[in-house]
């Protein structure tokens, strides 16, 4: 859990950032506050027709002022009809405001993903970044385009409702002198209890949703090893979690409702008994009485609707923390202020008594290499020996604890990220294949590319006859429910991605590990075609596919256990030796 996440967020910071992204659409607030305050000061007035209405009854003396009453009633019934006409067009607006806010909050959360270190993705689960962009903006979307509404529209009906009350009937008004504050402190007081558990009913979904996402990546891996059982325990006892957290935060949430109307409820009664002896004292009219109750019922029914939503407003909070604490998270160190692109690159590659650690645990402890231009160098060693970690460090994704490393003699941290990584193309062990055709994934990241060259980049990698093979060739459209493509000729795609990338130097990782021996021997040739003239760094743990490099670094606890040509080290007969004789008995 980051930093972020540990510290908990008060609510007016986070009103204060949900107004940044509502103020950004002014306009729209703007239209919307004129068609809130326009829709209920019109159905406020109804009462006080209503009230008129009665008083021309006049009872007692058998007259009745129907004139006046159709008027009053014609008019409350105008009124009502234009106030709902207006809730219309107002839902509406509010619908449209809240997809924008939420449509830039996304996007927002999005683009800091992109901003964010390797580091970051390296310590939080896949899940729980999902379920803040789905489940949390959906659920503060939720809030803005029905909570927000429902606040505004009570707040001026609380208001209008009180001037009413206040016009009729000061003395009557003190009912609510009780009422009201019993209704404050008990919300305040269950508040206080219910925000906590929408806040560790978030966390637990996300936890929910991260195992999930984990269980269904490794779905063949359970299945061969039978820990479907075992797999189902650890689900149940997480969903469990999850079960619970959400029965307490709504459990607790449900009660304010019931207890805030049984309030609302007991002023009415007091209203309505008060109403009587002022009309019976003649203190009051009848239509006064009608008037002030029908006002009270206005003036009660928002705050019992504001409790009710209660609940949701916590979900929303707990919901919005989420959001702004991944929002907030520290992005990727910026370039130093006098960092330059590199152009022209040689390739020259120099780690100068390198020392690099997660945290407290030191990986590389104190590294020392050179490599030329052009050459091709193999990093071999046990899993853990430190071998990404290299890459990681060259790819400027982590930066040296201590120490240096310098391309073309140049240090790297004097370099902009981007020009660094520009002079790399990286095949990785995990392919990584996006929802689109087949020629757009391998001219991914060659802008420009035409679709011969696209061809050539298949031919070269020996998939031209696969992918030509498929109904739709070329243009056959990869996804989820799309054409069954295995693993290895998902990893000839990417190959031949790399294939059209003209970058001076090359990054393959395990490129080979999903392929079968016989399209390895089928691809070697033209792999080989592909690191001529560029520095080439290969991860490889089939020692038949370095034989050829021209420096072989063997890594073990982070140190160069030993370094030479394949030749050089067979006749030393100590660890790659050793590794490559397990290969081959």
């Amino acid at each position: 859990m980051s930093k972020h996440q540990k510290k908990p967020v008060n609510k007016k910071y986070i009103l204060s950032r949900l107004w940044k992204y509502i103020y950004h659409f002014k306009w729209l607030v703007a239209a919307a506050v004129f068609l809130t305050i326009s829709s209920n000061v019109l159905a406020l007035l109804g009462p006080a027709l209503s009230g008129r209405a009665i008083n021309a009854i006049e009872p007692g003396k058998g007259m009745v002022d129907f004139k006046s009453v159709f008027f009053y009633c014609a008019l409350m019934l105008v009124f009502y009809i234009v106030s709902s006409v207006l809730s219309f067009i107002l839902s509406r607006l509010m619908i449209k405001l809240s997809q924008n806010i939420v449509y830039k909050m996304r996007k927002d959360l999005f683009d800091k993903l992109l901003d964010l270190p390797v580091g970051f993705f390296d310590s939080t689960h896949t899940g729980d970044i999902i379920s803040r962009i789905s489940y949390d903006i959906d659920t503060v979307n939720a809030s803005l385009s029905n909570d927000l509404l429902q606040i505004c529209t009570s707040v001026i009906t609380v208001g209008g409702s009180f001037l009413g009350m206040l016009f009729i009937s000061p003395k009557l008004l003190l009912v609510f002198a009780v009422t009201i504050p019993v209704t404050i402190v008990f919300t305040k007081l269950r508040t206080a209890k219910v925000r906590p558990l929408f806040r560790i009913r978030s966390r637990k979904l996300g936890e929910l949703n991260g195992f999930s996402e984990e269980m269904v990546s490794g779905l063949k891996t359970i299945k061969a090893y039978r820990r479907e059982n075992a797999m189902i325990e650890r689900f149940d006892r997480v969903n469990t979690d999850a079960a619970q957290a959400y029965y307490n935060a709504d459990y607790y949430g449900s009660t304010v409702g019931p207890s805030v109307n049984f309030i609302n409820n007991l002023s009415l009664v007091l209203v309505s008994a008060g109403g009587a002896i002022f009309y019976l004292f003649s203190m009051m009219t009848l239509g006064d009485v009608s008037a002030f109750v029908l006002y009270s019922r206005k003036f009660s029914g928002p705050i019992n609707e504001a409790a009710n939503i209660l609940s949701e407003l916590q979900s929303a909070f707990a919901a919005a923390e989420r959001v702004f604490s991944l929002i907030d998270e520290l992005p990727e160190k910026a370039d130093a202020p006098n960092a330059e692109d590199i152009a022209d690159i040689k390739g020259s590659i120099r780690f100068d008594h390198v020392k690099f650690g997660y945290g407290e645990k030191e990986i590389i402890h104190d590294l020392s290499f050179e490599v030329k231009p052009g050459s091709t160098v193999a990093i071999v060693g046990p899993t853990g020996a430190g071998k990404t970690t290299m890459i990681n460090l060259l790819m400027r994704f982590y930066d040296v604890n201590s120490g240096a490393i310098y391309l073309d003699g140049r240090d790297i941290r004097t370099l902009t990220r981007k020009s660094l990584r520009r002079t790399f193309t990286m095949v990785l062990q995990d392919t990584w294949l996006f929802g689109g055709t087949i020629a757009e994934n391998i001219a991914y990241g060659s802008d420009g590319a035409d679709r011969d060259a696209v061809i050539s980049a298949a031919k070269a990698v020996n998939i031209h006859e696969y992918i030509s093979s498929l109904p739709d060739g070329y243009d056959t459209v990869i996804s989820d429910e799309g054409v069954n493509i295995s693993k290895g000729q998902k990893q000839l795609i990417t190959i031949a991605r790399a294939m059209l990338l003209n970058s001076p130097m090359l990054i393959l990782d395990e490129a080979t590990s999903n392929v079968d021996t016989r399209t390895e021997l089928q691809i070697q040739e033209s792999m080989n075609k592909l690191m001529e003239g560029r520095t080439s760094f290969v991860i490889a743990h089939r020692l038949s596919t370095i034989q050829n490099a021209d420096m072989i670094l063997v890594i073990r606890g982070g140190d160069i256990a030993e370094c030479g040509t394949h030749e050089e080290l067979l006749k030393k007969d100590g660890i790659y030796s050793g590794m490559y004789r397990s290969q081959f008995k």
